[in-house]
């Protein structure tokens, strides 16, 4: 049964229990510990696009440069790996400071039982890159990514006369660019796409805002409590009665509790009905987010708990 069909019938998240504060840890717990009986030692982290996506760069920020990553073609497919053990771990990318939430990744949150145990913030340097022997003048094209072609606008507008050819990825447009052998056109991806794929820079930093972040979750199965987690992300619904989120917000409020993101979706199949996606500061382990979640249980359609997890501090760099 999908978490689709359980916000159907009302039914909450099954680790978060109202019997008493410890009792959603004791299932992931055991689930792990049962898991890590059946699992490698080795570390095998999926992500979607190709070698040399952003993605791959937020996994060995967060895991190490030695880290093993597997590449997936769509997020579907990352979710599925994650819950069939294929993989131990998923590092999947939820908001860009400039393009905002990832959505396709917020609904796949809410379908499948994966939990969030990381957070790693990654920024995005766009280069543009092509064949050893291109230069700037040797440019007819350009591929990347839509948004990436997007984010370099200021740049691209220099060069009115080259075509922009929108690819699925843009370490996916660096591989196409290395693998023609031709000299006329050129991919924007990251340093470190150019590096794998072989490919001469012939300009950085070219995206129109230099502000530019990408925020991407750890996600494993089962997994055991975090130690430390100051940080917890949610999703949940509220009654169709009037003042019904102001009260789920109380519930923070009143507590004390810092709410640092607070977002609607759509809910599929259901038009004009919405679910909320919520981070707040604070652990599932703190007696105060472990009660304001449970009143969120009693005026609520429903609540997931996606996870507790230890903040990003700081900002990574990529490349």
């Amino acid at each position: 049964m999908s978490w689709l069909d359980l916000l159907d019938s009302c039914v909450h998240c099954p680790s978060v229990s109202m019997k008493g504060q410890s009792g959603w840890q004791v299932s992931n717990t055991m689930a792990g510990v049962q898991r890590a009986i059946t699992l490698s030692d080795e570390r095998l982290v999926a992500f979607q696009g190709e070698r040399g996506a952003y993605s791959e760069d937020a996994c060995f920020s967060y895991f190490g440069n030695g880290s093993k990553t597997k590449p997936f073609s769509d997020f579907k497919s990352v979710f599925e790996a994650v819950e069939r053990d294929n993989v131990t771990h998923a590092v999947v990318p939820v908001e860009n400071s400039i393009e905002g939430s990832v959505t396709q990744v917020n609904d796949l949150l809410l379908d499948h039982d994966l939990t969030i145990t990381g957070e790693v913030i990654v920024p995005v340097k766009h280069c543009l890159m092509a064949h050893p022997d291109a230069d700037m003048s040797s440019i007819v094209e350009v591929s990347s990514h839509p948004q990436a072609l997007g984010q370099c606008r200021k740049f691209l507008q220099s060069y009115p006369d080259w075509r922009q050819i929108p690819a699925y990825d843009t370490a996916g447009s660096a591989r196409m660019v290395a693998e023609s052998g031709r000299t006329d056109i050129a991919a924007i991806a990251s340093r470190r796409a150019a590096s794998v794929y072989k490919l001469k820079i012939l300009k950085e930093d070219i995206q129109s805002e230099m502000v530019n972040y990408t925020r991407f979750f750890v996600l494993e199965k089962n997994p055991l409590p975090v130690k430390d987690a100051n940080k917890t992300s949610i999703v949940f619904a509220t009654k169709n009665v009037p003042g019904a989120l102001y009260n789920a917000m109380g519930e923070l409020a009143s507590r004390g509790i810092n709410l640092s993101k607070l977002e609607s979706r759509p809910r599929r199949n259901k038009p004009w009905v919405y679910v909320f996606y919520a981070d707040f500061d604070g652990s599932m382990d703190d007696p105060n987010c472990h009660a304001a979640v449970g009143g969120l249980l009693r005026t609520g359609a429903f609540v997931k708990v996606l996870g507790s997890y230890r903040r990003a501090e700081g900002w990574v760099n990529s490349g």
